[in-house]
């Protein structure tokens, strides 16, 4: 096993010299047989050693003979422990799932890297786990090798040569009693289904694990495809080949704030780069909409809609990105961003209403055709200001003055717009 351990964490250069390795220790055969095979190989990987324990209380007082037998454990070889414990309850995924992300909390607070005791058996057993809840190529692969400072020393080694291990340096070991029940799912799997498909092929969990680290490779393949230096447009996603441009929107998905992307999210955003709606949304987990702009794709914030600000005449208001200065007309103008309006009453900005319309020298239309022929996203229309007075809209910014308010004559306001 220390040979297999060894040739392991060279070939992946998981552990470099000088590294500090923290040992996840539960007390269970696995662990057991990993923090001591990396005390044995200390000098040898030149590495500082330590050990860390989760007591999740769970299980009474069994909860509390397994940080028991940690510390003795630790004391016994002189390395440094770590201790945590807390009170666990299940949630949306379970009381396994609540307790793991508990113990991953505890362990991603300690220094240097993360040393987990998960064996060849385990990777075949996430590998099966994942192909009966449905999964990909990256479900397939199953317990990564690294990830992040969280390293996995044993993933080639069998239970079998752990045991093996364990009876040869005569080390003792504490059992999880829930790990002997059918509770789990896992262990379900562990107990009736590895050991049919063992009857066929006696190694079937090397072979497995062997086959999610290929699968792992091949996936990190298509992953360096998806590399873009910026989010393709929409017609270069749509000829993408679907394994790329799934992967594409997935990381997409994931740095807009969906932190685990589901396939049906990932469907969803497809359908918007195939939809003949040019602003076309999806609602998504986070919460997250993605919409499309055209030929973009964009993640739209939490409603930021700006609500009606006063415009004093003359004054100064900031309306979102934009900065709106009124003053007395010296002359009459009027462009995309300047405006010369005789208002009726108090002026204010507002956003886009629904029957909002606007006459221009080509004739009268609503804003929301006028936004959509000129192809303002739609994640910009509600920010556009709109200026209006009592007697309606006076001025659209970017789209013109409404020709019926134009001032024709002095005394009048000059308005201009002006992006901050």
């Amino acid at each position: 096993m220390l040979n297999k351990l060894l040739a392991w964490v060279r070939k992946t250069g998981m552990i470099r010299p000088g590294d500090r390795i923290v040992c996840a220790v539960s007390g269970g055969a696995d662990s057991v047989a990993m923090l001591v095979a990396l005390y044995l190989l200390r000098q040898k990987l030149d590495i500082t050693l330590e050990a860390a324990h989760f007591n999740h209380c769970l299980r009474g007082a069994e909860s509390d003979r397994d940080e028991a037998f940690v510390r003795s454990l630790a004391d016994r070889y002189n390395i440094p422990l770590h201790v945590g414990r807390g009170t666990v309850t299940a949630g949306k995924k379970g009381l396994e799932a609540a307790a793991r992300d508990a113990r991953y909390r505890f362990l991603s607070g300690l220094p240097g890297k993360i040393a987990t005791a998960h064996t060849a058996d385990d990777n075949a057993e996430t590998l099966l786990l994942h192909l009966i809840r449905g999964t990909g190529l990256k479900g397939l692969g199953g317990i990564a090798p690294v990830r992040g400072s969280i390293i996995r020393p044993m993933l080639t080694v069998t239970r079998q040569e752990v045991l093996a291990f364990l009876d040869e340096w005569k080390l003792q070991h504490v059992e999880d009693s829930s790990n002997g029940t059918d509770q789990f799912l896992r262990n379900r799997v562990r107990h009736d289904i590895l050991p049919l498909l063992a009857r066929e092929n006696p190694r079937i969990a090397q072979s497995l694990s062997r086959t999610a680290l290929r699968l792992r490779e091949d996936e990190m393949a298509l992953e360096m495809q998806c590399d873009f230096t910026q989010m393709p447009t929409v017609s270069q996603l749509r000829s993408l080949p679907p394994a790329i441009r799934s992967r594409v929107l997935e990381r997409f998905l994931k740095d807009n704030g969906v932190r685990e992307p589901e396939d049906s999210h990932i469907a969803l955003v497809e359908a918007l780069v195939f939809s003949d709606r040019p602003s076309a949304r999806a609602n998504l987990p986070g919460p997250v909409t993605v919409a499309r702009s055209y030929e973009r794709l964009v993640c739209l914030p939490p409603s930021q809609r700006e609500e009606q600000v006063a415009l004093p005449c003359p004054g100064e208001v900031t309306y979102g990105r934009w900065r709106v200065v009124c003053t007395p007309a010296s002359h009459i103008q009027n462009t995309g961003r300047v405006f010369t309006v005789c208002p009726e009453g108090p002026m204010l900005l507002r956003p886009r209403q629904p029957g909002d319309a606007i006459t221009l020298p080509g004739g009268t239309k609503s804003l929301k055709k006028l936004f959509i022929d000129r192809k303002i996203p739609a994640d910009c229309r509600g920010s556009i200001p709109v200026l209006c007075d009592q007697a309606g809209i006076l001025a659209v910014a970017d789209i013109g003055v409404n020709q019926p308010r134009a001032a024709k004559l002095l005394p009048a306001c000059t308005i201009s717009f002006e992006n901050i």
